[in-house]
This record gives C-alpha cells, structure tokens and sequence, in this order.
C-alpha cells in the first residue's frame, strides 16, 4: 500500500468501471489519503481527516477579569511593574515555561475559585485565552 499527501489528488476509472465509480470534488483537512489495489479489483481509497488545527471563540472576558488575570500572571512569574501585560501577552513571551504555567493556573483557580481542567489548561497560552477560560468557568459555576 502507497502513502501520498499532496494538494490535488486526480482519479481516473476505467471504462467498465465508470458506471461504479463515484467522483468527489475536492477533498478538505486531509492527513493522508491511502490507495490500495487488488489484482483485478477496483483501486479503493482510504482518507484520514486531519486533526483540528484551531479553535475560534468569540466569547470576550470581561476587561476587570482580563486586568486580574494580568495581576496574578505578574505575581506569579515575579515581573516587575514596567513589564507590560496585556491580553494579547503569551505566557512563552513573559519568560514562563510549563512549570510556570501551571503554577499561573492554579494561581488563578484559587483566585477565582474554580477548576480548571488538565485539557483546559493546555490550551491556554495567553493572558486572554486564561480570562475568557474563567469567565466560562464562573458561568457555569453559578448556573
């Protein structure tokens, strides 16, 4: 069995085999597509979707949950006043590694009183991506 990536993939069925054949027109967030063709069968493929690359949110926490969570980034990466945070700050940016990440989460569950999931929290990698995570949290908490 092949493996072949690529942008455009063209198929062609012979004349005896058109009648089965079915033709699809355009193939979207493709991994890897596999052709497999037995000896006096019809070639048959195989397509395996890619995985979910992102994730758009439109939801927008708060400007006061945004300032708090800035605070507590501050405090727990021991930055000085003149460093800037702001929303769009990436935790990689302010000099945080994964430790200081999880040491920022659980600042912030304590802060807020909730629990941030392990899946929830690898997906967090600015100060704005943690406040909208929060106000979603704090939502649920109270309904």
């Amino acid at each position: 069995m092949a493996s072949i990536s690529g942008t455009a993939i063209a198929t062609f069925a012979r004349p005896q085999f058109a009648a089965r054949a079915q033709v699809v027109k355009g193939f979207s967030g493709l991994k890897s597509v596999s052709f497999s063709i037995q000896r006096n069968g019809f070639p048959s493929v195989r397509l395996q979707p890619a995985p979910r690359r992102f994730q758009v949110s439109c939801a927008q926490a708060k400007p006061e949950t945004v300032q708090k969570v800035c605070e507590i980034v501050k405090k727990q990466l021991a930055l000085s006043d003149d460093t800037p945070v702001t929303g769009e700050s990436k935790f990689s940016a302010l000099g945080a590694d994964s430790l200081d990440t999880v040491e920022i989460v659980m600042g912030l569950e304590e802060a807020f009183e909730i629990s941030v999931e392990e899946e929830s929290a690898q997906s967090i990698t600015t100060v704005q991506d943690a406040a909208d995570l929060i106000e979603k949290l704090v939502e649920a908490k109270s309904s």
